[in-house]
């Protein structure tokens, strides 16, 4: 690159005839050159040096040379106009290097720190020599700079060498300045002392700067960034180079102590827990000494203490200290626990209508949720029984949570068992067909009882008896009949408690009586509904219905059995009043005395 010298510098003089014979010495005859034309040149690069004169008439010839720095001049190049003949001096430092063109253009391949002269253009005519001087400014840049020889760590409150920033290969010689996290270290006495060296290298002239960094750290610098930047001058001015950052790995002693749990932020018993502690210093300590509630001695470990299937007497304060018992830190655990009781528990058998208290007693470490399920199904209250009913029996769950401590649950259970003797009741209904009747035997107990249907006089079991479901103890076997004489149906059920039998009269099918309403419950129990007003209408009907028939039976018995006067009037006038069930315990009559009176009143006119 070139750059506009300051002020042109041409010098011109006439020769007279008696100093020709200095032409070939002009450089020696001539003053120095006034001004200045300089050309920036590359390491390694070619320079390339116009001769900044006018080609004048008559010119002889044109010739370069460079001053020594005594200011002997030393030829280097010539050019005849006349004969284009080019000529190069023997110097050693430009054999090869030199070229000469037809306008007196000067290149000098491979620029080396030795080409930085002064050189000048002359052209020589018979009465005149013009001469133009060049100042050549060659430049290197310097490689990348790179901090060696790096303390493997730092430690605090130190004065230590951090390491040697080096730049080489630079023309002219750079500047070092070093850095960190992006700011100047400036020195300081005692803390920040940088010392700079500068070398030469006497065969190429090319510097290597050298700045070694003497550093106090503090903790703040355990990840501080070190650089250095060299600063170096190009041909077009001033450039920067930065070296990789570094990062010291900076030593400085424990100045606090912390405890901590590494297992689940809520712990219950049955756990493990995991304290761990640790030191701020670098390197951290490796040991320290652990303080279990209960314990006067420390324990000694690595940085982490287990205990394994933890209790509730683990509840406490835990510390831990450096080795030497200095700089101690604690921390207070609650193990979590849940105790519940159910009274009574597991398998219990009571008879219906008895009393059975049951209570559910929770101990616990925080406020625990209590609920009841019965049967897979949650219940609203707690249980109470008072009179124990076949309903109440069932499996019986009582169960306890703590929301805060997850797992943390228990349940226990009571499988309620209720017996009883069976009970039953009888119900006769006509149907619809007024061909048949139905018998059902309404049948409570636990366990289940076995039912056995007999039938005393003449007619014939429709079909088999039919049983409901069994819920809750209770359930209905039926019975469908066509009677063609009265009879007496007996059911009998037998559990392992007892054996109970109750027979009910059934009028023929031919002989209206009234029906018995029998109960129908899917789950075999009394249901009080809106149905009841109907219920009692129809029953008030059917017994309208029957005196009515009664009276017109009582007078055509009377007619037809005139001859035999007081037993046929004593037939008509009992029969609107027959019994509508006879449900008897085995050691009971069977049957009321009207009903009986009626059957052998009944049975004596079949004769007849």
């Amino acid at each position: 690159m070139m750059e506009p010298p300051a002020a042109a510098s041409r010098h011109r003089r006439p020769l007279p005839p008696p100093l020709l014979l200095c032409l070939l010495l002009a450089a020696l005859c001539l003053p120095p050159a006034l001004g200045l034309y300089t050309v920036n040149a590359v390491y390694g690069d070619t320079i390339t040096m116009p001769c900044r004169l006018e080609v004048p008439d008559g010119l002889m010839f044109g010739k370069w040379k460079y001053e020594m720095p005594n200011g002997s001049p030393v030829f280097i190049a010539f050019r005849s106009s006349t004969k284009k003949n080019v000529q190069y001096d023997d110097v050693p430092d430009y054999k090869d290097r030199l070229s000469l063109s037809e306008n007196y253009t000067l290149t000098i391949k491979n620029a080396r720190i030795s080409d930085e002269k002064r050189f000048v253009c002359m052209l020589v005519t018979e009465d005149d020599v013009s001469e133009e001087p060049t100042i050549v400014k060659v430049f290197k840049q310097p490689s990348q700079p790179e901090i060696l020889h790096q303390a493997d760590f730092l430690e605090t409150e130190k004065l230590q060498m951090l390491g040697e920033c080096v730049a080489r290969d630079s023309y002219p010689e750079g500047n070092v300045t070093w850095y960190k996290n992006g700011r100047v270290l400036q020195p300081v006495e005692d803390v920040v002392v940088i010392n700079l060296q500068k070398l030469v290298n006497k065969s190429t002239g090319l510097f290597t700067m050298t700045s070694s960094l003497q550093y106090v750290p503090t903790k703040e610098d355990a990840n501080a960034k070190f650089s250095c930047i060299v600063t170096y001058y190009g041909p077009s001015g001033q450039k920067t180079l930065q070296s990789d950052p570094v990062v010291f790995d900076v030593h400085y002693p424990t100045e606090k102590v912390t405890i901590q749990v590494l297992s689940q932020s809520t712990i219950k018993e049955g756990d493990n827990i995991t304290l761990k502690c640790s030191g701020n210093g670098n390197p951290p300590p490796q040991e320290f000494l652990f303080y279990i509630p209960g314990e006067t001695e420390g324990i000694r470990s690595s940085d982490t203490y287990v205990m394994t299937d933890v209790r509730r007497n683990a509840t406490g304060e835990y510390k831990c200290s450096l080795t030497d018992k200095s700089m101690m830190d604690s921390i207070t655990i609650t193990v979590h626990y849940l105790d519940l009781q159910l009274i009574p528990s597991g398998e219990v058998t009571k008879q219906i209508g008895e009393a059975l208290p049951v209570s559910c007693t929770i101990s616990s470490s925080r406020n625990a949720t209590v609920f009841w399920i019965k049967d897979n199904t949650r219940m609203q209250t707690s249980p109470s029984f008072s009179s124990l009913q076949y309903q109440d029996a069932g499996n019986y769950i009582c169960e306890t949570t703590l929301q805060e401590v997850e797992g943390l649950k228990k349940r226990k259970t009571l499988k309620l068992i209720v017996e009883g003797k069976p009970q039953i009741k009888m119900t006769k209904k006509t149907n619809t067909n007024k061909m048949s009747k139905t018998i059902v035997c309404h049948v409570e107990g636990f366990p289940k009882p076995a039912v056995q249907w007999t039938v005393t006089g003449s007619g014939s079991i429709i079909n088999k008896a039919k049983e409901t479901k069994y819920v809750n103890g209770k359930f209905s076997s039926k019975i469908v009949i066509a009677p063609e004489e009265n009879v007496t149906l007996t059911c009998i059920a037998e559990n392992e408690l007892e054996r109970t039998v109750t027979s009910l009269n059934v009028s023929a099918i031919s002989i209206p009586e009234y029906d018995e309403p029998e109960d129908r419950n899917d789950d075999n129990s009394e249901k009080v509904n809106d149905q009841a007003k109907l219920i009692v209408g129809i029953v008030v009907g059917l017994l309208l219905a029957a005196l009515v028939a009664g009276v017109v039976y009582w007078l055509y018995v009377k007619k037809s059995n005139d001859a035999k006067g007081k037993s046929g009037k004593a037939a008509a006038q009992n029969f609107p009043s027959l019994p509508r069930t006879a449900s008897k315990h085995v050691d009971k009559d069977l049957g009321n005395i009207e009903e009986n009176k009626k059957l052998e009143e009944n049975n004596h006119k079949s004769e007849t």
